[in-house]
């Protein structure tokens, strides 16, 4: 019985230790996981800001085309790149921040393709219709990477909570990561104006 008894706590301590080290590969890979899928989002919209930069400089080819809307969509380009996100600390705030300059520059351009709609030699342009389709497959990339990044931070934040790697989270500071949200009022359906004359 003794000797039974002095076998116990080495084989407790190995068993924990297994599953502790279990539990951090675990979670290393998972949090990793969810920086590549993080990654993923920035290489999607780095692609719709490329795609931008070739859009403007063909619009620009219209002599007559408006100036400040080019230019709006120019400073909005500038602002979404500024703002960057450090993956091993995505938290609210600068997911909020990141798409806050995504919204704006997605608002641009959509302004700028409206009234692209008035100059019949642009919209009849290849490079323009290539440049715009190119546009439309971005978003859609974009959307799906944001879903993945959920997908892989839900699996993350799932085993930071589960037992009993939620032991070993706290120990190894394993936090919590944040989902990409949609944006306040994403629910409403947008408002559509062909009004060309308005200055909005």
């Amino acid at each position: 019985m003794n000797a039974l008894k002095k076998w116990i706590v080495p084989i407790v301590l190995g068993i924990l230790i297994l599953f502790g080290i279990g539990s951090y590969n675990g979670l290393v890979g998972k949090e990793e996981n969810a920086k590549t899928a993080w990654s993923n989002v920035e290489s999607a919209y780095q692609r719709r800001n490329d795609l931008i930069g070739n859009l403007v400089k063909t619009v620009q080819g219209a002599a007559d085309f408006e100036k400040s809307t080019l230019e709006a969509v120019v400073n909005a380009r500038a602002k979404a790149t500024d703002v960057t996100i450090d993956p091993s600390n995505i938290n609210p705030d600068q997911l909020a921040k990141f798409q806050q300059a995504q919204s704006g520059l997605k608002g641009s351009l959509d302004r700028l393709l409206l009234v692209v709609e008035k100059y019949p030699d642009l919209k009849a342009n290849q490079n323009f219709l290539e440049l715009q389709s190119q546009l439309e497959g971005t978003e859609n990339r974009i959307n799906v990477a944001r879903d993945r990044f959920n997908e892989s931070v839900n699996v993350y934040n799932k085993s930071t909570k589960t037992f009993p790697s939620v032991l070993f989270a706290k120990i190894f500071g394993f936090n919590e990561m944040a989902r990409f949200k949609a944006e306040e009022g994403a629910e409403k359906a947008p408002e559509v104006n062909f009004d060309f004359n308005s200055k909005k």
